[in-house]
């Protein structure tokens, strides 16, 4: 697997990755624009009413049967929070053209179909069409009020919300209901023709093919030459501000669950330098997130405190998320084994085993990530969003090097932020 990055012009680059492990090529394209409360709502409803026609095929169900024309093409579309970055999601995957029985331009005609779909919409009345505004409003004001049903991430959300309380972080990435009545056709494409004018866009093209065949396709496609350059100062500036608490901060929610849900965020401090980043990803993995980590074995195996436990880190925010499922009258005691947990790595109390076993959980993850055509893309598009540029073999060697003394040093970088509990 190996890279390539073209700037077409100065915010919209294209990437190609050459691999021959699929037998299909896979196109995405990325919309990368800051998390703003005033905007958060009206680009998440953005890809969904995109989807639903271009001015050639003005109907979801036009679009449906072109892609089926295409050898059962499929094309999805989604939202996503990358650090303080709000992400719009396309995908579209098409069978490659060497495994086709006619000679065709697939390659060709799919690039265009995705850029089709993302910068030709259906338009009416110098707007989105506003029924396909409306329904999707419908749509959207579903996910963003079901997003309570999913307790675990409801709590991990309540958490971060406390914890980047007043900064970006803490907006939801499908934005508010109370912003859906604002929102019409016609601001709704103003608001469009805003993002198109300012997002940072990352072509990423996937596949066994020709480079110079996918940036001719492209490079020369009409809406790509139609967007002007964009400055990147905005969209690639780091944010890690957070509350400042002199002591942890705790906050408790009430609410009619069977199952305690308890996140613990904490603060990597002073972990700027790359070293330290992959010194964090292995003492992550040691503390919980693997299924030999200390928290899987002691909180729920030896314990038997927690239904589920696991750590997380966010390399963009430099955070570590605990989470766990409990019984609420277990919260102390879960609590305090935790603590213990973190203390011992602070202490150095892991084994030789444990890094050894870390090291080998995250080697076998980039394994696992070049196996997927998607995971491959989202690999790369992150290194593209934290602005450090680390081949998968680079990676794994960074990994290997990382000794016990570089995890006891960021183990004693951890500080406990906002220690949040949901409860009946």
């Amino acid at each position: 697997m190996q890279e390539k990055v073209q700037d077409i012009k100065e915010g919209i680059r294209l990437h190609y990755i050459k691999t021959d492990k699929f037998k299909t090529n896979l196109m995405t394209l990325f919309l990368t624009i800051p998390l703003k409360r005033e905007t958060v709502t009206s680009y998440a409803l953005i890809p969904a009413v995109l989807r639903r026609g271009t001015k050639r095929l003005p109907t979801q169900e036009a679009i449906s049967k072109e892609l089926e024309n295409m050898y059962g093409a499929t094309f999805n579309c989604g939202i996503d929070k990358m650090g303080d970055q709000q992400v719009i999601k396309f995908y579209l995957e098409t069978v490659n053209d060497q495994y086709l029985m006619q000679k065709e331009q697939l390659l060709k005609a799919s690039i265009q179909q995705l850029l089709e779909i993302v910068l030709n919409p259906y338009q009416k009345d110098q707007g989105f069409d506003p029924d396909y505004v409306e329904g999707e409003k419908k749509n959207l004001k579903q996910i963003i009020e079901a997003k309570i049903d999913n307790k675990n991430l409801y709590a991990m959300n309540r958490c971060i919300e406390e914890m980047f309380q007043g900064y970006a972080y803490s907006l939801y990435k499908y934005g508010y209901t109370e912003d859906l009545s604002n929102i019409d056709a016609q601001k709704l494409y103003q608001d469009y023709q805003r993002l198109l004018q300012t997002a940072k866009i990352d072509i990423f093209l996937s596949g066994d093919f020709s480079y110079e065949e996918a940036k001719s396709c492209v490079c020369e496609n009409s809406y790509i030459q139609g967007l002007q350059p964009r400055s990147m100062q905005d969209v690639l500036k780091k944010d890690n501000q957070r509350k400042k608490h002199e002591e942890i901060q705790y906050v408790q929610d009430t609410m009619d669950v069977t199952q305690g849900k308890l996140v613990i965020g904490m603060d990597v401090e002073n972990a700027g330098e790359e070293k330290d980043c992959f010194s964090t990803i292995v003492y992550n993995t040691i503390l919980g997130d693997s299924a030999n980590s200390k928290l899987f074995q002691n909180v729920r195996e030896k314990a038997h405190l927690a239904y589920t436990t696991r750590s997380n880190y966010s390399q963009l925010k430099q955070t570590i998320f605990i989470r766990a499922g409990i019984e609420i009258a277990n919260y102390q005691k879960a609590y305090d084994i935790i603590q213990e947990q973190l203390e011992d790595m602070k202490q150095g109390k892991f084994t030789e085993d444990e890094l050894k076993n870390a090291k080998n959980t995250i080697m076998a993850s980039i394994d696992a990530m070049e196996e997927e055509q998607d995971s491959e893309i989202i690999y790369y598009f992150g290194q593209e969003l934290s602005q450090r540029f680390t081949t998968p073999a680079e990676y794994k060697e960074r990994v290997q090097a990382i000794q016990r003394e570089d995890v006891i040093r960021v183990a004693n970088q951890m500080k406990i932020n906002t220690v949040y509990f949901l409860k009946k």
